[in-house]
């Protein structure tokens, strides 16, 4: 979905946060403290005016969910986010973090966040069914949903089978909320295939009979998203290199960021890396380079990897630290390169399942009375 389709959604469908309320949230020094000292009590449980770990971790969390991430014990790769969030505030071994430590972390972490939104804005769209109608009442619903047809591989394959794949391939853009969630899934379209389809087993299916069906079907759904609209983020990243040239062109700021990125690599006795943890030192920095975590973006891995090997960053010899940070600069520059000729941009969509306002309680602020 381009972003100017997105911007087409009427303003009362969608809502757009590119990070300007937490800019004047933090930008303001008497809100923004009044807004930590509300949260610091909430947090201190025991009053003793600082925050344990343990004290740390609703805050950790809630940070966690504010970036989108799924909860603590999902995955091994959030789980590292999870640390890193947390050994920001504790700086990797403070046991106790004052209020002063806390305002200044928690500062810096909304600031990346705002950075992070005006760079890549997230819109939240409110799908109620209006969009999915006006596209199964278009000219191009019939040439869209005969060309998706043509791709499905169902040999045995019942109607049913048919309309449930053809949800699944539905996009935002044709007011279709992501099937693939399972929400959507077992609360809109399963439900309407049931009521309009029943038990029809009809071998083969035809395109004709496909399409008389699915138009039916398409029609209930959006009537049942009218009774029970759907909550959408919508977010589109490009990755065309501007974030490491940035980089690159600081020489204190990539100084910095490369010996942050190699304290957690391992050393022989001789102060020495292996080349096999560039990757990982590579991960840790991203950020910084306005790249995201490897792993999370199927196209960036394969440029990633096409540089590794062509700077045989993967033989696993060892390397003084001097060296190592070389080799990572060279692969950074040799990404940006990549991406300057060929940017990779990435659209997603995920369903908002609870109410934003409840969704991060660290991120609220106080209410007027307690202002």
């Amino acid at each position: 979905m381009e972003k100017n389709e997105v911007m087409k959604m009427k303003s009362s469908e969608s809502q757009v946060m590119d990070g300007s309320d937490i800019m004047k949230l933090v930008g303001n020094e008497a809100v923004f403290s009044n807004f930590v000292d509300h949260k610091f009590q909430e947090l201190d449980i025991d009053k003793d005016g600082k925050l344990s770990v343990k004290e740390l971790q609703p805050a950790v969390a809630d940070i966690g969910v504010a970036l989108g991430l799924p909860p603590q014990g999902s995955s091994p790769e959030s789980d590292h986010i999870y640390s890193e969030v947390l050994q920001e505030f504790t700086h990797g071994k403070q046991e106790k973090v004052s209020k002063t430590e806390f305002k200044e972390v928690l500062s810096d972490i909304l600031l990346g966040m705002a950075a992070g939104l005006k760079r890549d804005p997230i819109v939240l769209l409110r799908m109620d069914g209006e969009d999915l109608l006006e596209f199964v009442k278009s000219p191009a619903f019939e040439p869209e949903m005969l060309s998706l047809y043509s791709e499905l591989e169902l040999p045995d394959g019942s109607l049913k089978d048919y309309i449930i794949k053809a949800f699944e391939k539905l996009t935002v853009d044709q007011g279709m909320p992501p099937a693939s969630d399972s929400w959507v899934m077992s609360n809109v379209v399963e439900p309407v295939v049931e009521s309009c389809i029943g038990v029809s087993n009809e071998q083969p299916v035809t395109q004709e009979a496909f399409l008389a069906e699915f138009k039916k079907v398409a029609e209930s759904a959006a009537q049942r998203l009218k009774e029970q609209p759907v909550i959408v983020a919508h977010s589109e990243n490009t990755f065309d290199g501007s974030g490491i040239k940035r980089l690159l062109s600081n020489k204190f700021e990539l100084d910095k960021t490369l010996d942050s990125s190699l304290k957690t690599i391992p050393r022989d006795r001789h102060g020495k890396m292996s080349k096999e943890y560039l990757r990982v030192a590579l991960d840790v920095l991203s950020p910084s380079a306005g790249l995201p975590p490897i792993g999370a973006v199927d196209q960036m891995d394969k440029v990633i990897q096409e540089v590794c090997k062509m700077l045989d960053a993967d033989d696993g010899k060892m390397v003084k630290e001097e060296e190592f940070k070389k080799l990572l600069t060279e692969i950074l520059g040799s990404i940006m390169l990549q991406l300057e000729g060929n940017p990779v941009s990435v659209s997603t969509n995920s369903v908002v399942h609870e109410p934003l306002a409840s969704s991060s309680t660290l991120l609220q602020p106080p209410s007027i009375s307690e202002m």
